[in-house]
């Protein structure tokens, strides 16, 4: 989970770590950048609009690398309009949330695409 927003990450980690997810958390780009090397996620959870390096940039970042390129990435964003789902899929993204979305939704997005992993 990358966000810059320590408590809604935090927030979000908690919801999933009940659901039986293993989560990391990390509030900026290298942070993130770093964890995705060292705990090798399936799916990166992605804030876009972070200070610095924002999320597509994060995105196109991870895709670009050999170790994380085929990781799920999926938007967890309040940049919801046709026009940022567009960007982030030209970034990498496999998926976009729109904030605020509920425990119940990400885990069924979440395990739909893990089903095939």
């Amino acid at each position: 989970m990358v966000d810059d927003n320590q408590d809604a990450a935090e927030t979000i980690a908690m919801a999933l770590n009940l659901e039986n997810f293993t989560v990391a958390t990390a509030f900026d780009r290298n942070t993130a950048l770093a964890e995705a090397a060292t705990f090798q996620p399936h799916v990166v959870l992605l804030d876009i609009g972070m200070p610095g390096m924002d999320g597509y940039a994060v995105s196109q970042e991870l895709r670009a690398r050999d170790q994380t390129n085929s990781l799920i990435i999926i938007a967890l964003t309040g940049y919801g309009q046709p026009e940022d789902k567009a960007r982030g899929k030209a970034a990498g993204f496999s998926d976009h949330l729109t904030k605020p979305i509920t425990p119940d939704l990400l885990s069924t997005v979440l395990r739909k695409h893990l089903a095939g992993r």
